[in-house]
């Protein structure tokens, strides 16, 4: 049995999740489908289940709030494809994510102009960034994606499987599964004693966080990837250090950076990697203790020193948000190790930093995949 997760110390994003559940009882006994995880992933794919298959009930499974894991940590950089590229049969990922979008009226800032590679070579001609780092970094490249506002996708999300019928039950983690004809799962609410249900089919869209519950032990990377948010700038400040077009950026060498303005003109920028430190359970990580805030300081100086125009630049929020690497670099979306000959559980992890729109497109394609719609891809399984 394990242990139910503990409070984790990853530091305050600047976005603001507003969700409340609608109050429709209690745990169940028996449910139709059970999602574990209440971020991107697994609401997208309860509301989606919700909407092709209304007469099925099912419940989202949250150890904290909703948004609490990578979903409401994240820097909001939506991009195309996955990390390791286009993969047989991906299809269009960014067009997926807006259908998803539109499809639930979800309203989340979202800005869909395009994303810089940048890197430390010669640049486009076009290029509007000249910074000092390591180098000049400029404008390489210009591909698909843009940015959006987590906690307002957290929410929009959340409130269109609410609205639809799931069930969303926050503080509810789940320590254990008995894998069965139907499977059985032990969920220990934070205010009352452990429950068993029974689940006929499970979504597990945890992404770096419980890891032995999904068996992605093996070959998995999780870290917690570090970020800070400056005051809001004066439009002339942008214009100076190139960022008025608004585009979100990441480099293609190293060191790497990444980043975004948002809607209120304050700029995140992001850089560095943190691993639990004493396994690779990331709610022992704490961005408070040991080097981190070292990583912190030196992720300020260094955006400081980017351009004139930073230097004197004041920041507002430091953060970590949970970020699940494999090898490949591909994401996880295979049917769970225990389920290959029921086919009724599928796990949904491991984007690597490409998770915004990729996960609620993968959320929504696992749903019709457990209702026999259609069928998983060949690279998502573990020995792909």
């Amino acid at each position: 049995m394990h242990s139910a997760p503990k409070p984790h110390n990853w530091g305050n994003p600047p976005w603001r999740i507003d969700f409340i559940p609608s109050a429709r009882g209690g745990l169940p006994d028996v449910l139709d489908f059970a999602v574990i995880g209440g971020g991107f992933t697994g609401l997208a794919a309860a509301a989606w289940l919700r909407k092709i298959a209304p007469e099925k009930s099912v419940t989202v499974l949250e150890a904290w709030k909703v948004g609490d894991g990578a979903s409401g940590r994240t820097g909001g950089m939506a991009l195309s494809e996955s990390a390791a590229g286009d993969l047989p049969g991906l299809g269009d990922v960014l067009a997926g994510f807006k259908e998803i979008l539109g499809e639930f009226g979800v309203d989340c800032d979202q800005r869909f102009a395009g994303a810089w590679e940048i890197a430390r070579k010669k640049g486009l001609a076009k290029s509007s960034i000249f910074w000092n780092d390591s180098g000049t970094l400029q404008v390489t490249k210009e591909v698909e994606g843009g940015t959006v506002d987590p906690g307002k996708l957290v929410s929009g999300l959340a409130r269109a499987a609410d609205r639809l019928g799931a069930l969303i039950l926050e503080n509810h983690p789940v320590t254990d599964i008995a894998w069965r004809d139907i499977p059985e799962i032990a969920v220990t609410p934070r205010a009352s004693a452990s429950r068993k249900i029974s689940a006929r089919k499970i979504i597990f869209a945890t992404n770096a966080l419980s890891l032995k519950l999904s068996e992605l032990e093996e070959g998995m990377h999780p870290k917690l990837t570090l970020a800070v948010a400056t005051e809001p700038v004066h439009e002339e400040q942008l214009a100076q250090i190139g960022l008025a077009e608004r585009k979100p950026f990441y480099t293609s060498d190293l060191p790497y950076l990444w980043g975004r303005v948002c809607e209120n003109n304050s700029i995140i920028f992001g850089a560095g990697l943190v691993q639990a430190p004493h396994s690779d359970d990331l709610i022992d990580a704490d961005i408070s203790a040991a080097e981190v805030p070292q990583i912190f300081d030196s992720l300020e100086k260094r955006v400081r020193g980017l351009h004139p125009a930073l230097k004197l630049v004041q920041f507002t929020h430091r953060w970590g948000g949970p970020i699940l690497f494999r090898d490949s670099w591909e994401p996880i979306f295979m049917w769970h190790p225990e389920a290959k000959k029921t086919r009724n559980a599928i796990v949904i992890s491991a984007f690597a930093g490409h998770g915004v729109a990729l996960s609620s497109y993968l959320g929504r394609w696992g749903a019709e995949a457990l209702l026999g719609h259609r069928k998983l891809p060949s690279w998502g399984k573990l020995d792909s």
